[in-house]
């Protein structure tokens, strides 16, 4: 079965971790490609190969301010992608109550059985 093209859709974007630091990097603020690639320490062109994938989905807007590109992320393109994840937000509370019991049954038996060999 053939890859889904990166530039399909926002989800087919994010789906390489590279681009996804991009976007954490963007969802501090705006940033120029210098600041970028300053701090995430990545070769200008291959952070400049990502941003014009996250750029062609519309993860990311891009404006010149003289010779500076400055990038800054478009939220609301990810609202499709938050939407998603919440569906299975249920599960996780599910899953973290059933954590949450389990530490404190533990808990409760390990506190108990000092007591019990103290007598």
């Amino acid at each position: 079965m053939p890859r889904t093209a990166t530039t399909a859709d926002a989800f087919s974007a994010i789906g390489e971790p590279k681009r996804r630091q991009v976007l954490e990097c963007l969802a501090a603020g705006e940033r120029h490609v210098n600041e970028l690639v300053s701090q995430l320490g990545w070769p200008q062109p291959i952070l400049s190969k990502h941003l014009g994938v996250l750029k062609q989905v519309g993860l990311v807007y891009v404006r010149s301010h003289g010779r500076m590109r400055i990038y800054s992320l478009n939220a609301e393109k990810l609202r499709a992608i938050h939407d998603w994840v919440k569906s299975f937000e249920r599960l996780w509370s599910h899953q973290l109550a059933g954590i949450k019991e389990r530490a404190e049954r533990v808990a409760r038996e390990v506190s108990i059985k000092p007591k019990e060999q103290e007598q």
